[in-house]
């Protein structure tokens, strides 16, 4: 049976979540890359096949290498969702934050 991921699948893992978070400043290597891991390369390596098919990273092969680079515009599709999310916390923060200085102004 082949599933189908998509990238809220493929960041719900914190593995996969800690590779994103490494390959955001520069290219790495498989082994660059489980080398951060306490658990075996195979195991890396079914992540960054996971992280590949939702197409967060993206392979770039260099020589005998494969480099794992951030595919930045997929990760705008997790910051497309998480907006609304995010304005709804601003405007009830806002809102907290209006009635805590109406309430010092009170006494």
């Amino acid at each position: 049976m082949n599933l189908r991921r998509d990238v809220f699948q493929a960041i719900a893992d914190p593995t996969r979540r800690a590779i994103l978070l490494l390959v955001a400043s520069q290219a790495m290597t498989a082994g660059a890359i489980a080398a951060n891991f306490d658990t075996a390369r195979p195991t890396v390596s079914k992540h960054l096949q996971i992280l590949t098919e939702c197409e967060l990273l993206q392979q770039q092969q260099n020589g005998r290498e494969i480099y794992y680079h951030l595919n930045a515009l997929k990760m705008k599709e997790v910051d497309d969702f998480i907006e609304p999310f995010r304005q709804m916390w601003d405007d009830r923060f806002n809102k907290l934050e209006a009635i805590m200085k109406n309430y010092k102004t009170e006494k």
